[in-house]
């Protein structure tokens, strides 16, 4: 049966009008209850009428995640494993800071990008996540936190590669900027990326907009391909094209993730080298120490590394901010979500593994 949960607010409409005979009126109020108010079952529906909910029992379901698992960081961060339907389990991590709280949220069962340096990478791809599933863990995450918080910015950069699931992850867009659900403001919303330049292009042209972000993590084609075997496909050059001629809205900036790995990407070089790289172009720098995870062998820089490191890009003009780890001893932190909580139920493709040398 067909799960009003993916449906956006025009295919509401359409299966109320066309399927049910029912009024637009009764689209508006499913998708409020759906979106706004987290509704799992037609039964809480209570404002609409008897007959029309049996009919949608008969017609459609709303599938609905089970929270597995909520683990708490001692830094006040929680990791949400969600269980879906078909019994896959994937992760969304909530992050407190200050006045704001973030959801990370996941577009894939594992990932088929194959970062050398990402523990989910480790999993392969298991499948894409549709649409419901994707927006309902903001509603599971919502009802973790409850009335006292609100959740305000969303990020897509969970498990997997939000470009490669590239439809469910822009009917979600429109679901979650809608007014009538959940209602996120866009300048709230991030998708990641690891640089899919035909799909950058195409996000560029959608109707619904949204923040960008660039993991890349490399300075050179040599060391990006090592460590990103994508760039072997779109390379430096072809993916910082496609992020200059994304359309930003006035004073928005395209943030460009760096994972530092000590040896491997953190030298003063690379750091003159990424200021030209993205020289002229409205951004900023997330530099983010690597995250050790079991199943790869780099290892974090220094705290003298890394703040020289931050400096040095600083001072040659970019604007570089410190993500300091947040979740890393439950398995939170950026590019540690691998199920790992449940190891039987996560096939891992290789052992921990050398990083490639660097000429």
């Amino acid at each position: 049966m067909l799960d009003l949960r993916s449906l956006t607010h025009a295919e509401l409409e359409d299966f109320v009008q066309a399927t049910l005979g029912a009024s637009r009126f009764r689209a508006d109020q499913l998708f409020r209850w759906i979106h706004a108010r987290g509704a799992t079952s037609f039964e809480a529906m209570t404002d609409v009428s008897l007959p029309l909910r049996e009919e949608l029992g008969r017609r459609a379901r709303l599938e609905t995640l089970a929270v597995d698992t909520v683990q708490t960081s001692s830094d006040g961060t929680r990791k949400l494993r969600l269980r879906a339907g078909d019994g896959s389990l994937f992760e969304s991590v909530l992050i407190p800071d200050g006045d704001k709280l973030t959801l990370c949220i996941s577009s894939q069962v594992g990932c088929a990008i194959d970062c050398d340096f990402c523990a989910t990478a480790k999993m392969g791809l298991v499948r894409n996540l549709t649409t419901g599933e994707i927006v309902d863990q903001v509603y599971r995450a919502r009802e973790i936190v409850g009335a006292s918080r609100r959740i305000t910015n969303l990020v897509y950069m969970g498990m997997g590669e939000p470009l490669h699931n590239y439809r469910e992850v822009v009917r979600s867009l429109r679901i979650l900027v809608d007014e009538l659900g959940a209602n996120f403001s866009h300048r709230r919303i991030t998708i990641s990326t690891a640089g899919l330049v035909p799909a950058i292009e195409k996000l560029g042209r959608e109707d619904v907009s949204c923040n960008l972000a660039i993991s890349l993590n490399a300075t050179t084609d040599e060391v990006r391909t090592r460590i990103m075997p994508i760039n072997g496909k779109w390379n430096l050059e072809k993916l910082l094209q496609a992020v200059r001629a994304y359309p930003l809205e006035r004073r928005r900036r395209v943030t460009f993730e760096y994972v530092l790995l000590a040896g491997v990407n953190d030298s003063p070089a690379d750091a003159a080298r990424l200021s030209r790289l993205l020289k002229g172009m409205p951004c900023k720098v997330n530099v983010i120490p690597w995250n050790p995870h079991p199943l790869s062998s780099y290892q974090r820089p220094s705290p003298e590394a890394i703040e020289r490191f931050q400096n040095e890009v600083k001072r040659l003009g970019l604007p570089a901010y410190l993500r300091t780890p947040r979740g890393d001893d439950i398995d939170a932190a950026c590019g540690q979500l691998a199920n790992r909580g449940a190891p039987e139920l996560v096939e891992i493709r290789g052992a921990r593994r050398t990083p490639p040398p660097v000429a």
